[in-house]
């Protein structure tokens, strides 16, 4: 575990935790080992983007330890979440706690306003530490996502190929985790123009598969 804090001190309240996840027993097992704990207080539950929302505004929790899977469909909305607290609550701080570790997934939480990436697998004692890290204005990465953030600031060569508007538009849509079907439905075009698009997208990226496309675009902030 990678940690950060940009202030020092003894905690001088607990830090004020609500929990998002869609499985009830998950976040009941996490409430009952986060309680142990004299550093954390968990002040709330929720199973769904709405639901943690409406928490957020009732409780004013210091973090939001939030899933990325917040349902049975395809889209990660817990990404979704995590721009909304983001942008409606700036001083709330958002930890990711997933149990999906992928490259592409790290990138968009971080570009979305996570201040922190750990896996399910992590034990008590560095969920507490991430959690502290956070609620101070710190980071708080596994191993793996901080070199997945690293290899992202460093930056690294742009493509010379500039990218159209509606490829722009495609790339967005790919990044929510859409079917060509679906991206097509949105954007009013047939499902080959979009896979014209997408093609092209991957050649002017340097990148071989569609997910590789929405890390590099993420990473060069193309999107």
């Amino acid at each position: 575990m990678s940690t950060d804090k940009t202030s020092t001190g003894k905690q001088a309240r607990p830090i004020r935790t609500l929990l998002v996840d869609d499985h009830a027993l998950l976040r009941e097992g996490m409430r009952s080992l986060l309680e142990r704990e004299d550093v954390v207080e968990v002040v709330g539950e929720a199973g769904s983007h709405d639901a943690a929302l409406a928490e957020v505004n009732a409780c004013r929790p210091d973090v939001v330890v939030v899933d990325l899977k917040l349902s049975a469909g395809t889209e990660y909305e817990g990404l979704r979440l995590i721009k909304d607290i983001a942008h409606r609550h700036p001083e709330v701080a958002a930890l990711v706690l997933t149990t999906f570790l992928d490259d592409d997934l790290v990138v968009r939480a971080v570009r979305a306003g996570a201040r922190g990436y750990v896996v399910k697998d992590v034990d008590t004692t560095e969920l507490v530490r991430a959690i502290q890290a956070v609620s101070t204005g710190g980071s708080a990465f596994d191993p793996r996502s901080a070199a997945v953030v690293l290899r992202t600031v460093s930056g690294e060569a742009e493509t010379t190929e500039t990218l159209s508007d509606r490829e722009r538009e495609v790339l967005r849509l790919l990044a929510d985790g859409m079917s060509n079907k679906r991206i097509g439905e949105t954007l009013y075009i047939s499902e080959s123009t979009v896979k014209f698009h997408i093609r092209n997208i991957i050649r002017k990226l340097g990148v071989t598969k569609r997910t590789d496309a929405v890390y590099t675009a993420s990473k060069r902030g193309l999107i």
